[in-house]
């Protein structure tokens, strides 16, 4: 639960970290954080997080580089609205799509979710082309058949299908693609971000 309303600096900086987690797959630093809201003290920005942190939307793993981490979907967009976050590849961290925020259909998905374009033929057998926008429910978990937003090695996220091994040791990461091979990582390089629910494309 949110234990108090935020200030607009301190929505501007839960977007900021939103938006930043997007492009980059990574959470941004203080000073990164700083920079982006246009101030210049990253104590400014450590007490606005921590302010985040303190209601319940970010964890601050303190001392740990990059250790940022959000724990719900920003509240404060338009609930008619999905952020729409960039682009997906296989393999290759998200792309940024400039000039594009947010797809109108929280009310058919729900508010707990977010949009990504796909880019690549990795999950063509699924269904799922390039150019497709799918939706993606947040989410830390995820069980082995589900199609997830995989982020590896805390530096590039790829749309793949998931799938533990027996001891829960690995995990593969698999294309919908008969031409490509099964990615194999262990589990402790892997991070679930999202679990696949639904997908839009014009004709």
């Amino acid at each position: 639960m949110v234990t108090r309303t935020l200030t607009d600096n301190q929505r501007k900086v839960l977007d900021f970290i939103e938006r930043y987690i997007a492009i980059h797959t990574v959470p941004p630093k203080l000073q990164e954080i700083a920079e982006g809201i246009g101030i210049s003290s990253r104590g400014v920005a450590h007490r606005y997080v921590q302010a985040l942190t303190d209601a319940g939307y970010v964890e601050n793993a303190g001392g740990k580089h990059r250790g940022i981490r959000l724990l719900r979907p920003n509240p404060y967009r338009p609930e008619s609205t999905l952020p729409l976050l960039g682009r997906i590849a296989a393999g290759k961290p998200i792309e940024a799509i400039p000039g594009r925020d947010e797809i109108d259909l929280t009310e058919f998905f729900g508010s707990n979710n977010f949009a990504i374009q796909v880019k690549g033929d990795s999950m063509i057998d699924a269904g799922i082309l390039d150019g497709d926008t799918v939706i993606i429910e947040f989410r830390e978990t995820a069980n082995d058949g589900d199609i997830v937003v995989a982020l590896i090695d805390e530096s590039e996220t790829t749309l793949k299908r998931f799938k533990r091994s027996q001891r829960g040791k690995y995990i593969k990461l698999i294309p919908e693609n008969a031409e490509m091979e099964p990615m194999v990582y262990e589990a402790h390089r892997i991070r679930i971000q999202g679990v696949l629910i639904g997908q839009l494309r014009k004709y």
